[in-house]
């Protein structure tokens, strides 16, 4: 037989009794030397950190990235390098607006983040399960995720906030027109697609760029829950996709996704009818092409939820030599805002926590500050600046990338342009059969509950310019509802 653990403080120091206080005497009151208690008491305090402002609830798990396709012509990133090559993984899913405590099963954008340890640092993919987000500048996101909280005054969340934002910004029609489709409310993120939603680029070993978006298409198909069987599930269980994602692993039937991409050349960027950086557009597949990459599989469940999934911070600021940004207003604000917000939340040093650290060399010159708990740079430790004479670390001018040189549509992405926000809500719309339209009318009349006519009117008429079918289907089903207003 082992020999039993032995209860000691956070210092190592051996604890005799962990089940009575100290007291001056019998009945006395505690005494301030119980250190043990305090220690206790103190660190509870401190156990849970400021939850995420977006993307709170999520679910997570380990895996590997297997290439099965060669597109070592668009870029040299190392983790396409071969086919066969494989990267591991690390996984977060969530919602967007629901807090820690929120249920699983609500209708709301699911977030599709993918940490990959390479060889040359970690890339992630920040993304969610739509292709297209609700706006495409970020000077509108702290104002688009007001609307998603609780109301300042009543503290609940508040349909009129969304709906009024929403009725002001038409860019915002091709996300709706999803988000209130089959598609809005998967029954699990096994059962969901996963997009880099974003315009990234690609460098080749040639030092050309190109333009590339990222798909995850699921291997289990596509499932969803009516808003009605999702009432019933959230009465049933609040966690619901941790309980589906968790026991699937657990029992080997480890989900799989396929990557695919689509290519566009700096050329065509210039002359796209619509601006191939607006985050609310998509591309054309019979325009741009999928191409296979290769296939993601979750195969292991964290050990911790704390420290695997609630410390796991993905910013779109960490990229590979062969993977780069796009003048999308958006993801020029994430490369900013993501890794602010892991600092804020966990602390400097964030990417240094076990589930955040690279698995390949890092060598920088950021020094102390709070939780500085790895090498302090003692190995050379008369350099710590650059440049310097004592074999520190140096730059690497073969990672620099080609200079940015644009005309055209890509330069014209700016608030004032003419934009079309109607067109590929519309093509959207339009691929729906009757039952699926009918579904739309049917949970967007049942969102618009509460919210003033004058909105829903307001709203009404950019589902006119989409289709006159989209405005006349959910005028009829604010009709048919008999708990509308």
């Amino acid at each position: 037989m082992s020999e039993k653990l032995k209860l000691t403080t956070t210092a190592g120091n051996p604890i005799g009794n962990n089940q009575d206080s100290l007291t001056a005497g019998a009945q006395g009151p505690i005494l301030i030397e119980d250190y043990q208690l305090l220690e206790k008491l103190a660190h509870q305090n401190r156990e849970r950190i400021p939850e995420r402002v977006v993307h709170a609830k999520g679910w997570g798990a380990h895996g590997l990235f297997t290439v099965t396709n060669d597109i070592t012509c668009y870029t040299k990133a190392n983790l396409f390098a071969e086919i066969g090559k494989q990267t591991p993984v690390f996984t977060r899913f969530s919602t967007v607006a629901g807090e820690l405590g929120a249920a699983d099963a609500e209708r709301d954008v699911r977030g599709f983040a993918v940490k990959f340890y390479t060889e040359q640092g970690n890339w992630d993919l920040v993304g969610n399960n739509t292709p297209v987000f609700f706006i495409n500048d970020p000077y509108k996101f702290p104002d688009f995720i007001h609307t998603q909280k609780r109301h300042p005054r009543t503290n609940l969340r508040s349909p009129t906030a969304m709906w009024d934002f929403w009725s002001l910004m038409p860019e915002s029609l091709h996300q709706l027109t999803i988000l209130f489709s089959d598609r809005g409310l998967p029954k699990t993120v096994r059962h969901m697609n996963g997009y880099g939603s974003h315009t990234f680029s690609f460098i080749n070993a040639d030092n050309e760029r190109c333009w590339v978006k990222f798909h995850f298409k699921t291997q289990q198909g596509h499932q969803f829950w009516t808003d009605e069987q999702a009432r019933k599930i959230v009465g049933d269980t609040r966690e619901s996709t941790q309980e589906d994602l968790f026991q699937a692993i657990e029992n080997g039937d480890f989900p799989k996704w396929n990557l695919f991409v689509q290519i566009m050349s700096e050329a065509q960027a210039d002359t796209t009818v619509y601006n191939p950086f607006d985050l609310t557009k998509v591309w054309a597949h019979a325009e741009f092409p999928l191409i296979e990459v290769g296939t993601l599989e979750l195969n292991l469940n964290p050990d911790n939820y704390f420290s695997q999934v609630e410390q796991a911070a993905f910013s779109p600021s960490n990229v590979v030599p062969g993977v780069g940004f796009s003048p999308d207003k958006m993801l020029q604000a994430r490369i900013f805002a993501y890794a602010d917000a892991h600092r804020y939340r966990l602390g400097t040093h964030y990417e240094a926590l076990p589930i955040n650290a690279p698995q390949c060399p890092v060598h920088h010159y950021h020094k102390d500050g709070a939780m500085r708990f790895y090498d302090n740079n003692t190995a050379y430790s008369d350099a710590y600046y650059e440049p310097n004479s004592f074999a520190g670390p140096q730059q690497d001018t073969s990672n620099i990338e080609p200079p940015l040189t644009m005309t055209g549509q890509a330069m014209r992405y700016d608030s004032n342009q003419e934009n079309d926000y109607f067109i590929q809500p519309r093509n959207l719309f339009n691929l729906f059969n009757a039952e699926q339209k009918q579904r739309l009318f049917s949970n967007i009349a049942s969102a618009m509950r509460t919210v003033p006519k004058s909105i829903i009117e307001r709203q009404l008429a950019l589902f006119d310019q989409v289709a006159s079918e989209y405005g006349e289907g959910v005028r009829q089903a604010i009709k048919t509802d008999p708990q509308h207003n």
